[in-house]
């Protein structure tokens, strides 16, 4: 599977706010602020998760992945999605 840009980016932006939560932590920001960009960092990796696994769903099944099924490709999908929460 190629990555695109867009997802490539989205991995970089995540890495910027850890950085960040890393700042916040050493110059001992408020617990409250920490979590919330925490959270928003799963958030964004949640996210770009499930646009990895369907563009990469969407790219087999559109070009047959050799000695699976459609349906297995999709079960292993959902599999995938589910891991990630």
């Amino acid at each position: 599977m190629k990555y695109n840009r867009q997802m490539i980016n989205r991995v970089k932006r995540m890495e910027g706010q850890l950085r960040g939560i890393v700042k916040m932590m050493e110059d001992n920001k408020d617990c409250r602020e920490i979590v919330t960009q925490l959270s928003a960092v799963r958030s964004a990796a949640d996210r770009t998760i499930g646009l990895i696994v369907s563009n990469n769903l969407v790219e087999c099944v559109l070009n047959g992945t050799e000695g699976s099924s459609n349906e297995e490709m999709v079960k292993e999908a959902v599999s995938m999605l589910v891991k990630s929460r």
